[in-house]
This record gives C-alpha cells, sequence and structure tokens, in this order.
C-alpha cells in the first residue's frame, strides 16, 4: 500500500493528535518557521515522496490559518507526494456561498479556487454551511455529517417528546433528517435580519407544546440566534430546550449570551477549539470520524457507511 503521512497545521494540532491516534500512528514531524515580519514557512521533517499525505487544518480566523494550508501543500507537492489531502474539520468563509446582495465576493469559491491551485487532490470536511460548496471543486469531496457523532448522544438522553428545530428556514433539510431518523416532528423558527448578527424578529411554525426540543445548526457564531429561538420556543410552552451545533465559532458575546440563555445545552464538536469553559457547553470530538474516513478512504472502502 501506499505510505500515509498524517500532518497538523499549528491551529489544529489539538483535533489532529487525537485524528492521529484513533487512526494508530503519531503525526509526522512538520516544522513551521515564521519570520519576524509574519512570513510562514513550512517544511517536513520526513520524506513524503510517493506518500499519501493528509493535512489536517481547520481554516477559522485568522487568515493565517488557510495561508499555512497553501503553504503545507505546496511544500508537500514539491516533496513529491503521490496525493495530498486535505482534511478540513471546519471550512471557513462557507457562508460566503453565493451572491445575496450587489458586488459581494463569493468567498467559498475563492477559497476553492485556491486550494485546487495550491496542488489539493482532494478535500476532506464536515458540515459545510451549504451541501453545494462541494460544487465548488474539481477534486472529489469528502463531506462528513454531524450526525454521526450527534445522534448516538441524543439517543442515550432518552427525551421523552423529542422535538427537533431549525433556527431558520435555510437549515430546514438539516432538521428534517434528524427528525426522520428518530420519527419525530419538527418545527421551523423563521427570522428576518436588520443586518449581519442582529435579529429584527422572529417566531415559531409548529407546536412544541410538552415537548423536549432539540434546535440543529451547522454552526453557532455570536449564539444570538440560537438562544433568541431557545427563549421563544420555551415560551411556546416547551419542556426543555437544547441545541446541537457542529462548529462552535463562538464569536462576540457568544459566551455571555449562551450562559444567560434558557437552553439546558449547547453540544458542539470539537472542529474548532472552544475558547473557555462553560457549564451549558458540551464538546464531543470528530477524531473518530475523520479516522475513519481516513481508513476508508485508504482501503477504498465506502465512506457513506459512516453517515447515520
Amino acid at each position: 500500500m501506499t505510505p500515509v503521512k498524517l500532518f497538523s497545521g499549528d491551529s489544529s494540532r489539538y483535533l489532529a493528535e487525537k485524528i492521529a491516534e484513533a487512526y494508530g500512528q503519531p503525526l509526522g514531524s512538520l516544522t513551521l518557521q515564521k519570520f519576524s515580519d509574519g512570513e510562514m514557512s513550512p517544511s517536513f521533517n520526513e520524506s513524503v515522496r510517493g506518500s499519501e499525505v493528509f493535512l489536517i487544518q481547520s481554516t477559522f480566523p485568522p487568515a493565517d490559518n488557510i495561508m499555512e494550508l497553501l503553504l503545507m501543500i505546496d511544500a508537500a507537492r514539491r516533496a513529491s507526494a503521490h496525493n495530498v489531502v486535505c482534511v478540513i474539520p471546519y471550512f471557513g468563509y462557507a457562508r460566503q456561498d453565493r451572491k445575496d446582495k450587489p458586488r459581494v465576493a463569493i468567498g467559498a469559491k475563492l477559497i476553492a479556487n485556491i486550494l485546487m491551485a495550491a496542488g489539493a487532490n482532494r478535500i476532506m470536511t464536515c458540515d459545510l454551511h451549504a451541501g453545494q460548496i462541494q460544487g465548488f471543486f474539481d477534486v472529489p469531496v469528502d463531506h462528513m455529517d454531524g450526525s454521526a457523532i450527534f445522534v448516538p448522544y441524543l439517543r442515550a438522553l432518552n427525551l421523552d417528546k423529542l422535538v427537533f428545530a431549525s433556527p431558520d428556514v435555510g437549515g430546514v433539510a438539516r432538521a428534517r433528517s434528524y427528525a426522520k431518523y428518530f420519527q419525530a416532528d419538527m418545527v421551523v423558527c423563521d427570522k428576518h435580519r436588520k443586518r449581519a448578527n442582529e435579529i429584527a424578529s422572529m417566531q415559531v411554525i409548529g407546536d412544541v407544546e410538552g415537548a423536549d426540543v432539540v434546535l440543529v445548526d451547522d454552526l453557532v457564531d455570536t449564539a444570538g440566534t440560537i438562544c433568541k429561538a431557545a427563549g421563544i420556543i420555551l415560551d411556546k410552552g416547551a419542556r426543555s430546550v437544547r441545541a446541537v451545533c457542529t462548529h462552535a465559532v463562538l464569536s462576540g458575546k457568544a459566551y455571555e449570551n449562551i450562559e444567560n440563555s434558557v437552553l439546558e445545552e449547547l453540544v458542539v464538536t470539537d472542529t474548532i477549539p472552544v475558547k473557555q469553559e462553560s457549564s451549558k457547553i458540551k464538546v464531543l470530538t470528530v477524531a473518530n470520524l475523520f479516522s475513519d474516513a481516513i481508513q476508508k478512504l485508504m482501503t477504498h472502502g465506502s465512506i457513506s457507511s459512516l453517515f447515520i
């Protein structure tokens, strides 16, 4: 078999170490030199010639994380790697997936172009903000589903009257997939924004009386939408409200909003490191999910078997 080498960028080393442990081999040795002006220069401390090289790096801010990944791809290609697979647990700029107003960039497509231009042969990621972003790439994309992490956890809670909720109309398909699996009902929170990160109004479409409601989303940023939706759902007669969100962006007053909310808990994954402790935030790992995906890829197995 072609040798497999796993490497990590600086920002995702905490997760890469867990993926490597689950896969059964240590991370490869890589040095990232940083110059006084901020420039970076990664170099592999071992041969990658003819190897399947997996570069593990989420692309959350700052932009240095993206640049570091691009330089790692280029270094691997110039070192004669057989294939370069970018393992991007959180794909940054995914919310910029279309022109929703005049004269704006489509950031997700730009990042896809840059990754392919650098020499990526394959992309492995989890819960893209919009599934159609897979089509922005001209290389294979393995799109992992966070439900593989959340479903076992929710099943173990043994909630009596389970109802799933989408915090906005755009997430209906995601919430419906959970509701279908659990054979539960679903409701939708219809929101209207004044501007980015600021909600003007919200209403709940559906019945939540006496229900244990689970809000489902791909990411939580300022937590304004999730917390407002939880409050309205509880006012409508729900017994409890919790949320599952794959990517814990958690910017601005997110931690304060979550602590002051009616949420029982916010369940997230470690695609992005959680910056501070909170009694209401529970972190589940995606390490085994990505480790299994890498194993399937190397043995030509079906990755769809990892989906719930």
